[in-house]
């Protein structure tokens, strides 16, 4: 599966940003896909996930009720919504997969997208 992440850029603390994934390939393997993220200096660190098939979705704990996860099967891409974006979202995104019959990690990438929240 080859994955094509979308978005970021410069937003204000406060504001929102929306960023996009698409998959293509053998997308009828994925299991779930998701957004990680790394800051400066910082390993990278999970962000949220959703199940590719049934939706459920989960989040780190300190982007819950801030930010929502979804998908397009049609498009076969994977959403991220971020609101009331703080400087600590500051952050390369990227977008992952883990596909069938393996999930013990993930094994698609997506390269990153910038995301800058100004304070």
């Amino acid at each position: 599966v080859q994955l094509q992440a979308s978005g970021g850029g410069l937003v204000q603390a406060g504001g929102s940003l929306g960023l996009s994934c698409a998959a293509s390939g053998r997308t009828s393997s994925i299991f779930d896909m998701g957004w990680f993220r790394q800051a400066p200096g910082k390993e990278r660190e999970f962000v949220t996930r959703i199940i590719w098939n049934g939706g459920t979705t989960f989040y780190v704990d300190s982007v819950k009720g801030r930010f929502t996860i979804s998908r397009d099967y049609a498009k076969n891409a994977v959403y991220l919504q971020m609101n009331l974006l703080r400087p600590e979202d500051t952050a390369v995104y990227y977008c992952a997969a883990r596909t069938l019959p393996n999930i013990g990690r993930y094994d698609s990438w997506g390269q990153g997208t910038q995301l800058t929240v100004s304070s």
